[in-house]
């Protein structure tokens, strides 16, 4: 039985209908990633099917019980109290009895009142009877892994940290259907790889939007695409569902120009004057109209964002030369001896966990902070453009056009004056869209707008914190593109790691307690070599040297080594014809008529053999390594 039905269901706020007549079935074990462009309605649908929205016709078919959960963008403006409290809200039927408890016994050790005592041992009661304990563990594991503190007050929390709290409050309801708009937002790649891991192995089925393309590569076993109104399911994985929609696009594209082409035809047909009128056929200016409706019906495809930097002159060669650099917070040691040189033209990745420093690092590296011990040198002729991750450059009360004209109806793009209703239209903003007041803009929007008010700056060097939150897969494939035509420096901190893999030469890594190595690449190229590296050694006390360890010659491979390294290319060989059976197999429209759950069978396997290629990939290049070193 579905978990939930949609059937012609419609939605507008005023123009075009966001929602024109869609269908949509989610079965159990469906994991379906809704894609779409920025403003085209998908978190409406999302929070259709979560009964926070309700549809202009049509409907929506749900079986009594089934649980659904809903992680939005925003966190609601209703929720405020201890972050136990609000994860608690998620677990409905106990959640009260679990708050309570906790804050009773948190004050039990310091008061020991025997009417805190008698309290706790009432509640003690109550959750016994509804299964309590169980969820208690399940929310305190929740809050433990999404790295909250139970106590915190929610509404004085960043938007970061309140989106991890209703992803906990979410999970903590056990839900049969979760639903997720962008849930990586905000999250290190830490999390994002455990929340894949969750959604593959523990939650029964899930619908979710996301710009993170090697999230929906992990997790989706179907793709929505929502484009002008309309909703088209493919029953395809992500790499699929990309090659097949660009194939489709060209189709639709060269459909509509052989249309324009006949509508063009039969209007010049018409205007030939009192001939025409005296030969005409009634049926074909009966014709003629219809297409002239049909040409007014047609929603054209939304355009592309125009990115282009406005470069200023070349920096000098060095961009920056830090040595032996270190940074702390008190005992919160943030950068340990660091060494690096930054050169002009360098596309450098920082990637770390919430809370590691990277944009402290990064205020090291412009200057902005002064090391505690070690040097930094700064280069010359440095003209710094920084987008900041929460967008603190945009206010919210001033229109679109007043955050990018800044009071004049002009900017200056490459030394010339444009119109900044033109040039916020390269930004997919319509006029009236940039009369809107920023606070009324979605997320995408928002970041979109940020890179217009910036991009009419000259730089040679793009600081850019977390840039692809909210943008959608399209301006996300533009960013890539102007990143690698630029001509100056970049750094870059983002959480996106294909978005990485992509665009960066390096990465610098947080390694923990202060240690930022670098590596060559992006994020796969980075996990490829620390699989093969030897942790750095602690560094040693003063009270105490250590030694230096004796260098030892390189060992060489055993004859049972060598043996596996002679049969692990061949094992390779039929582990990528097996992925590239099963692909072609989920190409197929065939496959689809009678799988079942085939399709289901199909798609884990795939995720296993990702994993096990990895894992005897890193083996391989392990054996060479040695076998490289003892020649």
């Amino acid at each position: 039985m579905p978990l939930i039905s949609l059937r012609n269901i419609s939605l507008a706020f005023g123009g075009p209908p966001l929602l024109n007549g869609i269908d949509l079935t989610i079965e159990p074990g469906d994991r379906l990633c809704l894609l779409g462009r920025n403003g085209c309605g998908k978190s409406s649908l999302l929070k259709l099917i979560a009964g926070e929205q309700r549809p202009d016709g049509g409907d929506l078919i749900q079986p009594q019980g089934v649980r659904i959960a809903y992680v939005p963008q925003e966190a609601p403006p209703e929720l405020a109290g201890p972050v136990f409290d609000v994860v608690c809200g998620g677990v409905q039927e106990a959640a009260a009895l679990l708050a309570e408890y906790h804050h009773v016994s948190h004050r039990l050790a310091e008061t020991h009142s025997a009417s805190d005592y008698q309290r706790l041992e009432e509640l003690q009661k109550g959750l016994e009877e509804s299964n309590g304990w169980s969820l208690h563990q399940d929310v305190e594991r929740l809050i433990q892994r999404l790295d909250l503190d139970p106590e915190a007050d929610f509404v004085t929390l960043s938007g970061g940290t309140q989106r991890r709290v209703l992803l906990a409050r979410a999970l903590a309801s056990q839900p049969e259907l979760l639903l997720l708009d962008e849930p990586t937002n905000h999250l290190d790649i830490s999390t994002i790889v455990w929340l894949e891991e969750l959604l593959v192995k523990e939650i029964p089925s899930c619908l979710f939007v996301t710009h993170d393309r090697a999230f929906a590569r992990r997790v989706s076993t179907r793709i929505a695409e929502l484009d002008r109104g309309r909703l088209f399911c493919w029953p395809i994985d992500f790499d699929t569902f990309v090659q097949r929609r660009e194939e489709l696009l060209v189709i639709e594209e060269s459909r509509a120009a052989l249309f324009d082409k006949k509508l063009a035809e039969e209007e010049a047909w018409l205007r030939q004057g009192v001939k025409a009128r005296r030969t005409r056929n009634e049926g074909r200016v009966r014709a003629l109209k219809a297409l002239r409706e049909e040409r007014r019906q047609r929603r054209e495809k939304l355009g592309n964002v125009k990115l282009e930097v406005a470069e200023a002159r070349r920096s000098g060669q060095i961009v920056a030369e830090a040595e032996h650099l270190s940074f702390a917070y008190g005992d919160n040691v943030i950068v340990r001896d660091l060494s690096v040189s930054i050169q002009r033209g360098d596309r450098i990745g920082i990637i770390g966990p919430n809370g590691a420093g990277k944009t402290t690092l990064l205020r090291l590296l412009l200057g902005e902070l002064q090391p505690q011990s070690g040097t930094i040198a700064l280069g010359t002729r440095r003209e710094i453009l920084y987008v900041d991750q929460l967008r603190a450059q945009l206010d919210l009360e001033k229109t679109v056009i007043d955050n990018v004209g800044e009071g004049s109806d002009y900017v200056t793009w490459n030394g010339k004056p444009r119109h900044v209703i033109g040039y916020l239209q390269d930004f997919l903003f319509s006029p009236d869209r940039a009369r809107s007041p920023v606070r009324i803009l979605s997320g995408g929007e928002r970041n979109r707008l940020l890179l217009a008010k910036l991009f009419t700056k000259p730089a040679n060097i793009l600081v850019l914190d977390e840039p692809t939150n909210d943008l959608d897969s399209e301006t996300l494939d533009l960013l890539e593109e102007l990143l690698l035509d630029f001509s100056g420096t970049l750094l870059l901190v983002s959480h996106d790691r294909e978005f990485l893999n992509n665009v960066v030469t390096s990465t610098l890594v947080f390694e923990g307690e202060g240690r930022v190595n670098e590596y060559v690449g992006g994020y796969d190229d980075w996990v490829r070599q620390a699989a093969t590296r030897t942790p750095a050694p602690e560094p040693a006390k003063e009270s105490a040297p250590k030694p230096r360890p004796k260098v030892e010659k390189a060992r060489k491979l055993t004859f049972k080594e060598g043996k596996e390294l002679e049969t692990l290319p061949a094992q390779i060989a039929a582990l990528e014809a097996e992925e590239a059976e099963l692909h072609a197999k989920l190409a197929d429209p065939d496959f689809y008529k009678g799988a079942g759950n085939a399709v289901t069978t199909v798609n884990e396997r795939l995720a296993a053999l990702a994993i096990e290629l990895e894992t005897v990939y890193t083996r391989w290049e392990e054996l060479e390594t040695i076998k490289a070193e003892s020649e």
